[in-house]
């Protein structure tokens, strides 16, 4: 293996890396944004240019070889050694002018977010906007997204975190359903209604724990993780549900119903890369986000 350094085609490094990680093409191609048959070539080029076979091709997809696994503490250096200089770079814009890309939940995206943005946009036409729409964690050391608005407090390193408060939670049920069914007043009632909850998520059924009530996932009529899905659900009067209180207060065809027992609540977290939070418009939109989602938390 006899390979000068300038000869090396960072982008290669950065293909086995995803590769590696991921365990396939498929995997990898979704996490750079790429295509399986250009990772397929980028793979085999590098090979080419080590002199090496790095993978085992499998049918389940792709496993290291003792060289390749050998590679990888080198090959994420090197990966990381490069974001650290992007991330430098981008910090150093001066101009206000550009683009920001936020993620959040599938659930704050559609229902906190875009009158956020377009105050934002109307606030500062210059910067333009890309929303990520995810519940899986994106990755802000990697420059997957800009800001990111968690529910959870993170705990990577190089992250500039703000705690904006707690968003409440309140239990909820169509007008059509307790036309139907009247509403319950108390824990001696449950045993009499329907109730809509997540499927393999467990956190309403850890939250009726915590409450002294122990149930399983079958005491729930209507199961689904979705959580756009879910609210669906029970505004269709497929059962009581819960929901963050601004969803359930602002909605005509809800009522809440009080239970009697208190009801966890929601961490709001911004996030952003510590070598981007000085950007200007990253600034300016982080400062915005702040404005815009203070009003929902208590």
């Amino acid at each position: 293996m006899d390979v000068r350094l300038r000869e090396l085609d960072w982008s290669l490094i950065a293909a086995f890396v995803a590769v590696a990680e991921t365990g396939s093409l498929s995997a990898a191609a979704r996490m750079l944004g790429s295509t399986q048959p250009t990772l397929g070539r980028q793979i085999k080029a590098l090979e080419d240019q080590l002199g090496v076979t790095l993978f085992q091709r499998q049918r389940r997809g792709f496993s290291l070889t003792d060289t390749g696994t050998a590679l990888v503490p080198a090959a994420k250096a090197m990966r990381d050694a490069a974001n650290a200089l992007a991330l430098t770079a981008a910090g150093q814009t001066a101009s206000l002018a550009g683009t920001v890309r936020v993620t959040a939940s599938v659930a704050a995206s559609v229902y906190h977010l875009p009158q956020i943005i377009a105050d934002i946009r109307a606030a500062e036409p210059e910067i333009e906007i890309e929303l990520v729409s995810s519940d899986d964690t994106r990755n802000l050391l990697y420059r997957e997204a800009d800001i990111a608005v968690r529910m959870y407090q993170p705990t990577q390193l190089d992250l500039v975190t703000r705690h904006l408060g707690e968003l409440p939670l309140g239990m909820y049920a169509a007008k059509s359903y307790v036309a139907k069914r009247g509403v319950p007043t108390g824990q001696d009632d449950l045993k009499f209604h329907d109730f809509v909850g997540y499927d393999s998520d467990t956190r309403i059924i850890d939250g009726f724990r915590d409450a002294g009530m122990p149930i399983d996932r079958d005491f729930f009529a209507v199961r689904c993780d979705d959580n756009i899905a879910y609210w669906e659900l029970v505004r269709a009067g497929c059962g009581i549900g819960f929901a963050q209180r601004h969803m359930g207060e602002t909605d005509p065809e809800i009522i809440e119903v009080d239970m009697g027992f208190p009801l966890p609540t929601l961490p709001v977290w911004l996030t952003a890369h510590q070598a981007m939070r000085q950007t200007p418009r990253i600034r300016r939109v982080w400062d915005l986000l702040v404005d815009g989602l203070k009003p929902l938390v208590s």
